[in-house]
């Protein structure tokens, strides 16, 4: 089943689309409020959607739910890669909305009732890490694949189409789970129940001390990194031109081929970085003494981060900025291993896909409060005298948001614990 899981992340993360989605809508004419309003309304409908869906993929079968979840991806490829009026982009995000609510906390349900069926209930942060680690190397291989295609075709919208096909691989792998793997409450029926088993953990997660203050880290921590990750597309078109001077064979490339390539390059190196953080997670819980205690350093870590790349956009240093996101993705990457643990721990075995899609929900809420905000922040900025171009004051609110949630969650946490002796 090891297997099975990995192929799953390695094909989940064949979204062609993802590293070049701010520049496809930017091509298609959009400023950056209005890619905000998009993104905002994607989190607002997976959170309208995710505890529900959550609650279904507990009741009638999460293996039915994945499913669900791959076909709606593909009808929102085909509407993002063919249309261009604003209205065709916002229900093409429903239809994604609808496939993420479907999907976000279910597999990792699936993956736990695994592990508790097989004994090994222990290692979940092991084996949750690296799977995750194989979605990494899968978006790896996706930055390379969509850097070709933009190359080749000199198009960004053309890499939704291309984005169709992993996904119908992945509801034939699906097909190969066993029906055990429907969980506990697989087979049975009626809204009733769905009310039941949501009602169960909505009111577990409002009491419980532990589960509020992780559901704000995730928000904090994962909902800020949503918001602002894509931001990384812009920088980095806008450095291209002067890595393809210091590269004498992207010099005499067009515009959007030496961005192809500069981008396919910064990403890979990302997405590689992150799947080695992510199958890291475990060595790096046992180092810091526990996952309260690794929690705590990676907040650390992520204040410093956005303190360089606010440092980084008020000094126009690009290479530093784009440094500073490239770091930001891989210590995500040891956060959710993390934080997804720690969850398991608080939740109940029978709600846990609900349970970690109220997680999800709470964080695509923040993010859809944030990215909105932060588009028309970007957008006022650039009208800045001090906006010079690309890597400038423009997108100074992203970093300054980072830094100021880092702040507020580690003046309200508390320590985890005392950090394990490094080993010798």
């Amino acid at each position: 089943m090891l297997f099975r899981f990995s192929l799953y992340g390695f094909l989940k993360n064949q979204r062609y689309f993802e590293p070049f989605l701010i520049l496809a809508f930017l091509e298609k004419g959009l400023s950056f409020g209005q890619i905000g309003l998009l993104v905002g309304f994607r989190e607002i409908c997976i959170n309208l959607m995710e505890v529900p869906t959550g609650a279904v993929a507990d009741v009638v079968g999460r293996r039915r739910a994945m499913i669900c979840s791959f076909v709606a991806y593909m009808g929102s490829f085909a509407v993002f890669g063919l249309s261009r009026p604003l209205w065709a982009l916002f229900a093409a995000m429903f239809l994604f909305s609808v496939g993420e609510a479907f999907r976000t906390g279910t597999h990792k349900a699936i993956i736990f009732d695994w592990l508790a069926a097989e004994g090994r209930a222990g290692e979940k942060t092991r084996v949750y890490g690296y799977t995750r680690s194989w979605s990494k190397i899968g978006s790896a291989v996706n930055v390379v694949v969509a850097g070709a295609v933009v190359f080749v075709t000199r198009r960004y919208s053309v890499i939704f189409l291309f984005s169709i096909l992993p996904c119908a691989a992945n509801i034939v792998n699906f097909l190969t789970y066993p029906p055990a793997l429907d969980g506990p409450k697989g087979g049975g029926r009626g809204v009733a129940e769905v009310l039941r088993v949501l009602w169960a953990a909505l009111r577990r997660s409002w009491s419980s001390r532990p589960l509020r203050r992780l559901l704000v880290e995730g928000a904090a921590f994962g909902g800020a990194f949503k918001a602002v990750q894509d931001y990384l597309q812009p920088v980095l078109k806008g450095h291209a031109h002067a890595a393809a001077l210091a590269l004498p064979l992207l010099a005499g490339l067009a515009d959007r081929q030496q961005t192809a390539v500069f981008v396919a390059v910064i990403y890979c190196v990302l997405h590689l970085g992150s799947s080695l953080a992510s199958r890291r997670a475990e060595a790096f819980r046992v180092w810091a003494g526990g996952e309260a205690a690794a929690a705590r350093r990676l907040w650390w870590v992520d204040l410093g981060v956005f303190a360089a790349l606010t440092a980084a956009v008020v000094a126009g240093l690009s290479p530093l900025a784009i440094a500073a996101f490239v770091v930001l993705a891989i210590i995500q990457n040891l956060w959710r291993p993390i934080l997804v643990a720690r969850f398991a721990e608080q939740a109940d075995k029978a709600q846990m896909a609900t349970a970690l899609s109220i997680e999800s929900q709470v964080r695509s809420l923040f993010a859809a409060v944030l990215a909105p905000t932060l588009g028309w922040a970007v957008d006022w900025a650039a009208r800045l005298p001090a906006a010079r171009g690309e890597g400038d004051l423009r997108f100074l609110p992203v970093g300054l948001a980072g830094l100021v949630l880092a702040v507020l969650l580690l003046a309200t946490g508390r320590r985890g614990g005392r950090p394990a002796t490094p080993p010798g």
